[in-house]
């Protein structure tokens, strides 16, 4: 008989403890923000605590200021100390201010991906970034590659000009001479940047599209990916997946930065590695 109740203890404990863990895993499952479009959906309060869609007309909570002011908290890496408490919060007034709500936008154009990959270049494997944004085309919308950087292409120009034998300069009187001393410049065409425009900026993504149609440039794969967002008037803030264990998990700001509208294009362009 004792031996009966230890056993059945067991069991009550066994079966007590494997509910716990399910239910803890369940919380878990549900905290995770598993897809960049269910973080659009949180940010904006358009999911409730399960993961249902909230529809406008039909669920009162849908986008309201109570129910973002306890999502938008959980969708911080609660793990970088830069991300302080003070600019959390007023991050979240700006968006839910009542006067002024802001929501994210899916097809809106101020925001892109940026996505790490590998290529086989010249037989060698080189890092290319890809940025991608949103483009609408006839009732839907589709990504397409709006920039590419690599350090590989952006070794191959501007090099050092100590070797060369004088600087590059092409005479203003060159004219006189029909343009014949262009020949200098194709005899050592490692240099031939230097003698366009000072405004000239290499186009790595037609350097791009050329060594990939040429076959020097094959894809390999996809190492990482991360999102720019724009949309927030006088923010910017980046959203990284974090696969770990924990409630503080999937795809969450991993930096937020106010950035005055008028010094908006520059900070995208050092994303963007166009400075």
């Amino acid at each position: 008989m004792k031996k009966t109740l230890k056993i059945g203890g067991l069991v009550w404990v066994l079966l007590t403890v494997f509910q716990y863990a399910n239910a803890q895993n369940e919380s878990q499952l549900y905290a995770e923000t598993k897809q960049i479009n269910q973080f659009f959906h949180r940010f904006n309060g358009e999911e409730d605590a399960s993961g249902n869609r909230l529809y406008d007309g039909r669920d009162k909570d849908h986008r309201t200021k109570a129910l973002r002011e306890k999502y938008i908290p959980f969708l911080f890496d609660a793990k970088n100390p830069d991300l302080t408490k003070s600019l959390r919060n007023e991050l979240m007034n700006t968006v839910t201010n009542e006067s002024n709500p802001q929501f994210l936008e899916f097809k809106n154009q101020d925001w892109f991906a940026e996505v790490w990959t590998e290529f086989l270049y010249q037989g060698k494997t080189i890092n290319v970034i890809l940025y991608l944004n949103i483009e609408e085309e006839n009732d839907g919308s589709k990504w397409v590659i709006s920039d590419v950087y690599s350090s590989d292409f952006e070794s191959q120009f501007y090099p050092d000009t100590s070797q060369m034998d004088m600087p590059p300069f092409l005479h203003p009187m060159s004219h006189e001479l029909d343009f014949m001393n262009l020949r200098k410049i194709f005899k050592a065409p490692k240099y031939v940047e230097y003698y366009t425009n000072k405004e000239y900026k290499p186009n790595y993504l037609t350097l791009f599209l050329q060594a990939m149609k040429t076959g020097n440039l094959r894809f390999k794969t996809v190492e990482n990916v991360k999102f720019h967002f724009f949309q927030i008037k006088g923010w910017y803030f980046e959203v990284t997946n974090f696969n770990r264990g924990g409630y503080n998990r999937g795809w969450l700001m991993s930096n937020l930065v106010k950035v005055p509208t008028k010094e908006r294009q520059a900070f995208e362009d050092i994303i963007r590695h166009k400075n």
